[in-house]
């Protein structure tokens, strides 16, 4: 018999390895915050943060494949790989994580357009905390000039959350 060269990735469609599927999200944000590190260079800072976007996506997904703590040790992978202030994702992701489980109590449910306009104020809402932090540095360009950063993440987060999506499902194995 003949074996097929894509033998071990339809394995890989099938199932995620069940002592690795716990850490899939974690993983999977880390990875995002790390694209970060790619060498794109724009004197406008135009391009989203895709960490962000990835911890939004799995958190308004699913909010049980990890404890809330979670979102400071990656807040601060994110404010290595990203130069942000050390700490300003750790406080960010936890306001985040904290508002979000507030929502979460208070909704019966959700669907896809009430999730995009939350994650659009979270976005908007990180963005405007990004511009307030470089001024108080005096490092912030004027407010017009975040409006299509705020406008590329919005539009780039349904991209987001399909990949969360895929690998949730690769994850459980459906």
């Amino acid at each position: 018999m003949v074996r097929s060269a894509l033998e071990p990735l339809r394995s890989l469609r099938q199932k995620a390895p069940s002592a690795f599927a716990p850490y899939v999200p974690a993983a999977s944000v880390v990875l995002a915050s790390l694209l970060a590190a790619l060498p794109l260079i724009s004197n406008k800072g135009w391009y989203p943060d895709l960490g962000f976007l990835m911890f939004l996506g799995w958190r308004l997904l699913r909010a049980d494949p990890w404890p809330g703590w979670w979102a400071a040790p990656l807040g601060l992978v994110n404010d290595l790989f990203t130069g942000y202030p050390l700490g300003y994702s750790v406080a960010l992701w936890s306001a985040t994580m904290i508002v979000l489980d507030l929502i979460d109590r208070r909704t019966m449910w959700r669907d896809y357009w009430i999730e995009w306009m939350l994650a659009a104020v979270l976005i908007s809402a990180d963005e405007l905390l990004q511009w307030r932090l470089a001024k108080a540095l005096d490092l912030a360009p004027p407010l017009v000039a975040i409006v299509p950063a705020i406008a590329i993440s919005i539009l780039v987060f349904p991209l987001a959350a399909w990949l969360v999506g895929r690998l949730d499902a690769w994850r459980i194995g459906r």
